[in-house]
Parts: C-alpha cells; sequence; structure tokens
C-alpha cells in the first residue's frame, strides 16, 4: 500500500507545525517527563506507548486535570481488562467541562452554539450553561438521586441534553441516552439493563422538515421502567407536560453554582451501547477519570481545538459522537449542536451550519461526503467556510474518491481527518494528527498512548498488510465493565477472547510503513448505517415477529466505492409470498421499531438461513462471500448445518459482480 511513495494529498505548514498544541506539549513533556525532543509526532507517539505512566501523568498536567485527592501512581494493575488508572485519585467531570464559565473573560462567550432545520441560531453561554447545570444538579439531588444513581436521556441533539449529561455527572450519577428516532423497543432493550431512576424525555422532534410525535412512546418507556422515580417533559414541540411529569424549565430556574461530587477516578460516568449482535446490546460502562483524560488528549491534541474554536460534529445523541462532541466543552471550545436531517432542504445542509456557526473543526460521517459528491454539491463555492480549519470524518473508511472531493470542492490546504475508533472506548485509535501529512485514503496514524497493530491470526504484528486490529496496552477510556456483567466474562469474551490480554476490536486494518492506517471495514457482522451502529439481533427480533416470515439474515456491506449495501433475506413461512405489501410491511416495521436509518435496501427471498453446528446463523461468511470471496475461503465447510444453502448466496454475488 505504501510501496509506491504517494505524495500527500495535504501538509501542515511550518507554523501550522509550530503552532499545534502537539508540537508545544512534545517540547514541554521532554522538559519534565523525558518526553523525545526531536523527532516528531511518530518520536512522541513511540514514548507514549513505551511509558504509559509518564504520557498520562504528563496529559493530566498539561491540562491541568483538578485532583481533588492526588493519586499514589498513574498505572495501578496494567493488565486487559482491568487495568486500574490513577489509583486513589478523585475528581469530577463537569467540573472540568464548566472550567471556562469561572474566567470572568470568558464566562458570556458561546459555549453552546445550537440550530436546526429552521436556521435560527440560539447560544447557550458559560455562564448561563453553568447555571443551567447548577440548577438541574440542586433538582436531581431533591429528587433524592444519588452517586451511582442512574439518569436517562430520550433526547435529540439540543442543548438541553448536554445540561442533562454535565448535572448527571456533578452528582455522580451515571448518564445514558438514545435518540428519540429509536422505537420503544430498542429503547427499552438498552435502559432497561440498567434500570434509570429519572427519564428526561421529549415529546417528540423535527427532521426532514417534519414533526414525529413520540409522546406515545415515551409512555410506552414510562409504563416499561418501572425504576424510574421522575419524568423530565422537555416540549421541543411545545406540547403541554403529561400528567405526573416534570417541566424542564422549572428545574433550570434556579442561580446556583454546580456543586460536584469529587468522586474516584473510575466511578461510573456515563453507559453507552453496543450493536447488539448477539443478543441485547452490552451495556458498556466508562469512567469520569477514564473519559475526562482521554478526551482531552483526543480533543486538545490530536483535534487541536482549544478556546478560538468551534466544533460541529453531526451526531445523535444515540452515537458516542455526541458524547465526544460535548466534551469539546473540556478544551474551552465552542460546541456546535445540531438537531434535524444531515440533508434538509438539501444535500448541502451540513454545510450551511458549519457556515452560519463559524465552525473551525467540522465533523461528519464518510457517507455525507460521499453523498454530497454523487450530488454535486460544490461547498465551498456556495458557502463561505473560510474558518473551517478541519473536516473529520467517522462512521466507516472515507474512500479515496472523498479524499480528493473534500480537497477538490472545499479548499486545496484543507486538513482531511479520517478517524476510526470505537463506541466501546468512546474514542479514536487512530486519525487525526496536526503535524502529520495526509495520504488519500489513509488515516495520519495511531493516537498517542495506543499501541494499535494489525495482527495475524497468530498475533504476529504485520506492517503494509491486513490484519486484525489491536491494541496492546491499555488505554483509560476502555470500558470499566459492562452493567449486568457480574464475573466480567462478558466484557472478556467481547475484546480479549481472540488474543489474551490484548484487545481485539473487530475491524480489518493495514499500518503502512509510513505509520498510517487504512480501514477495511469490520471483520464483524455490525450493521452500521451512517455512523449509527446496530445489530441484526435486533432486526430479527422485529423481522421475525411478522407470521410471514419464518427466520431472516442480514448483512451490512461496506462497498469499494464507499457506500454502503444492507439487503434482508428471508425464509418464508410456508404459503407465504414476498409481494411489494409484504416488502412495505417489513420496512415499516423496521422502521417504526428500530431505526429509520436500518431500513434494508433490498428485501430478497431466500431458500433458507444457513447455520453453525451449535444454531447460530452464518453472517461473516455470507458477507464475505457476497464480497466476492470464494466460499472455500469464505467459511469452514465443516461448521455449517447446510453447506447447499450458502451456494444461493454465492449466485447472488456473482449477480451483483
Amino acid at each position: 500500500m505504501s510501496s509506491a511513495n504517494p505524495s500527500p494529498l495535504w501538509q501542515p505548514d511550518r507554523r501550522q507545525i509550530a503552532e499545534a498544541q502537539v508540537t508545544r506539549f512534545q517540547a514541554w513533556a521532554a522538559e519534565r517527563y523525558g518526553a523525545p525532543a526531536d523527532g516528531g509526532y511518530p518520536a512522541l507517539h513511540r514514548w507514549s506507548v513505551a511509558d504509559l505512566e509518564a504520557f498520562w501523568k504528563a496529559v493530566a498536567d498539561w491540562f491541568g486535570v483538578h485532583f481533588t485527592t492526588p493519586c499514589s501512581r498513574v498505572l495501578g494493575n496494567r493488565s486487559m481488562p482491568g487495568a486500574e488508572w490513577f489509583p486513589g485519585a478523585t475528581l469530577n467531570y463537569a467540573r472540568h467541562a464548566l472550567r471556562t464559565a469561572d474566567d470572568p473573560d470568558r464566562a458570556d462567550t458561546p459555549a453552546i452554539l445550537h440550530t436546526d432545520e429552521s436556521g435560527e441560531l440560539r447560544t447557550l453561554t458559560w455562564a448561563e450553561l453553568r447555571r443551567q447545570v447548577g440548577s438541574l444538579a440542586a433538582e436531581l439531588r431533591a429528587l433524592g438521586v444519588r452517586r451511582g444513581d442512574r439518569v436517562s436521556g430520550y433526547l435529540p441533539n439540543i442543548p438541553e441534553a448536554a445540561v442533562a449529561l454535565l448535572a448527571t455527572a456533578a452528582v455522580g450519577a451515571v448518564w445514558t441516552s438514545c435518540a428519540p428516532d429509536f422505537g420503544a423497543r430498542s429503547v427499552l432493550d438498552r435502559f432497561q439493563q440498567v434500570e434509570p431512576v429519572v427519564l428526561f424525555a421529549v415529546d417528540g422532534y423535527r427532521y426532514g422538515g417534519k414533526e414525529h410525535d413520540r409522546r406515545e412512546t415515551v409512555s410506552q418507556l414510562r409504563a416499561e421502567l418501572p425504576s424510574l422515580r421522575a419524568v423530565v417533559h422537555i416540549p421541543l414541540l411545545g406540547t403541554e407536560p403529561p400528567e405526573g411529569t416534570l417541566e424542564w424549565s422549572a428545574l433550570t430556574a434556579g442561580d446556583v453554582l454546580p456543586a460536584y461530587d469529587e468522586v474516584p477516578f473510575d466511578h461510573p460516568l456515563w453507559v453507552l451501547y453496543s450493536s447488539g449482535t448477539t443478543g441485547l446490546p452490552k451495556a458498556i460502562v466508562q469512567s469520569q477519570g477514564g473519559i475526562l483524560v482521554e478526551h482531552l488528549k483526543q480533543l486538545g491534541l490530536h483535534c487541536d481545538l482549544g478556546p478560538d474554536d468551534r466544533f460541529f460534529w453531526y451526531t445523535s445523541t444515540g452515537w458516542m459522537m455526541w458524547n465526544f462532541l460535548v466534551s469539546g466543552l473540556l478544551t474551552g471550545t465552542t460546541i456546535v449542536t445540531y438537531d434535524g436531517s444531515p440533508g434538509h432542504p438539501d444535500t448541502g445542509a451540513q454545510w450551511d451550519v458549519a457556515e452560519r456557526t463559524g465552525a473551525t473543526l467540522f465533523g461528519t460521517s464518510a457517507a455525507y461526503v460521499m453523498a454530497c459528491r454523487k450530488a454535486g454539491v460544490h461547498p465551498s463555492r456556495d458557502h463561505d467556510l473560510s474558518r473551517v480549519k478541519c473536516v473529520a470524518t467517522t462512521g466507516s473508511p472515507l474512500p479515496p474518491d472523498g479524499f480528493r472531493w473534500l480537497h477538490d470542492e472545499v479548499r486545496p490546504d484543507l486538513w482531511i481527518a479520517s478517524v476510526s475508533g470505537g463506541t466501546d472506548v468512546c474514542s479514536c485509535f487512530a486519525g487525526a494528527v496536526p503535524t502529520l501529512p495526509v495520504f488519500i485514503g489513509e488515516l495520519q496514524a495511531a493516537g498517542l498512548g495506543t499501541d494499535l497493530q494489525a495482527w495475524d491470526p497468530q498475533g504476529h504484528p504485520l506492517i503494509d498488510e491486513v490484519g486484525e486490529l489491536v491494541v496492546t496496552n491499555p488505554m483509560p477510556s476502555m470500558p470499566i465493565r459492562f452493567w449486568n456483567d457480574p464475573d466480567g466474562s462478558r466484557y472478556h469474551d467481547s475484546y480479549f477472547d481472540t488474543y489474551p490480554g490484548v484487545w481485539r476490536h473487530g475491524d480489518w486494518i493495514t499500518i503502512t510503513s509510513r505509520g498510517s492506517v487504512v480501514i477495511h471495514g469490520r471483520s464483524d457482522s455490525t450493521l452500521n448505517r451512517q455512523g449509527v451502529r446496530m445489530g441484526s439481533a435486533d432486526i430479527y427480533e422485529a423481522v421475525e415477529r411478522l407470521p410471514e416470515i419464518r427466520e431472516s439474515l442480514v448483512i451490512g456491506l461496506e462497498l469499494p466505492d464507499g457506500g454502503y449495501w444492507m439487503p434482508l433475506f428471508v425464509h418464508l413461512a410456508p404459503g407465504a409470498v414476498l409481494d411489494d405489501a409484504l416488502r412495505a410491511r417489513i420496512r415499516q416495521t423496521i422502521r417504526t421499531q428500530l431505526s429509520p436509518r436500518h431500513v434494508p435496501d433490498d428485501i430478497i427471498e431466500a431458500p433458507g438461513v444457513p447455520h453453525t453446528l451449535t444454531g447460530k446463523r452464518i453472517e461473516v461468511p455470507v458477507k464475505r462471500l457476497l464480497q466476492g470471496t470464494p466460499l472455500e475461503k469464505a467459511v469452514n465447510p465443516g461448521s455449517v448445518d447446510n453447506l447447499e444453502l450458502l451456494r444461493f448466496y454465492e449466485d447472488i454475488a456473482r449477480e451483483r459482480a
């Protein structure tokens, strides 16, 4: 991949390198912590993984992390899983997110800029954000919310969601959220696991120029979450609060400074959810301290964000990028929240948001970039994007044509950062580095403190060859545990089963001899649509409730042109016919019960669904077949209950090719 020695698409000039926060950090850490003074980013990265304790102590000191109780050391137990970070230290994530409000020169500058499909711009200053968080935290305590209790949000990407998260963290409770386009079943599969005591919920949301009333769904959530002590109504559509609910405006009317519960470094901050490929979504618990130092590193050093920046990432509260966006506040950055469709009123809508809000870092999905290219959007012709320093993409790998299009259509000196990480760590394994060149189709480098490698099945590192994405040392934001996993077996089996003591993520990657990274998509069967991951199990549960469907198989396929094909194969019950009416009912079922993003592209009748000998549906081998892998290489014949069935899927692949 690197043998052709291609020219970079972009490289930072001397001034950009000198002014980048990571350059200043390296010089400072060289004086105090033994970091290499020379050799640029590659040397800094080598040191950061070789001396984890010195590196993470330097990060905490550089960003002025406030430990109420100091730590005895940086890293206790180093093993994975179970690494023990900053043992003995106490702190509070929300205190750090609101520090800028303490600066009298900045208290009245924007902390959050919010806009939606109407185009109206709403500003929440640092002082106002702190006041609302203080008021809401006091009201949560008055409701009896205590350290460790779970607080949930059924909310779109609006400032109220950020306020609720920060107030939850301030009292030492544990935040969790789903977007309001999730159907009741999808939300309950997540929230029922963690038993929230408070639910913040909107009455509906606006998307694609339409209003979507969610009051009935909220009513169902209230009925099926017996742990709830309070429900807070946020009238996004202007409706009256239902009986027995509290009003958002009343809970945020007070004028009090936040009181912070100083919690242990590894105290839970939030619960995120995996896609649920094999049953219920995994409830992933990450810590206040781990997220704090990881996000300071990622946003401050890698994304180069600071007080003069405006940070916009198109996301929903059901995706880890929303949590990542809120953490922009940690670096004193103004964050931009947007609630609405990425392509309304037209495909170029997100560029309009970037222009109107003066975004300096604009984050989106690779799929959006490719949709703009296909639709003939001309961002720099139609918008003033002079403030945008960086366009970052995630959700899926940005194809080479996406790099070229951004370079040609935004501007030639644009820093393009394709990044890749996971909900599992709520961060990036590889991606943005402001001091390195950008090569077409490649992520710039592995992240600091992240010993990212590509391994073959025997656990040997590979260079310039495709291998499994592994991380060989602990990261502070790795899960402290999964919820309802008392012996840790589900956590262990999710990441450490293949290579004991080493994190295996489930992506195919190449690490080039230049140190850049190429992502080839999932090595498992997660469905990833517009950055929102969902497991096939969710689809099966919904579809197979229909009497006509005996069994189904859904596959998500990354295409070479950057597209994504998601077919649903259905094995029909005797006498059933796959006509337009049944196809429409299947699509409607998925749209309403799960998510409009995960409606399949094609619904195809199949003679049956292949299984392993233990009765598990065979997804990854079918995905490989559809990608063109020959049958004998795609599957071990001895592991399949009916090998002949796979020939049907092989024929589909041949027809598509």
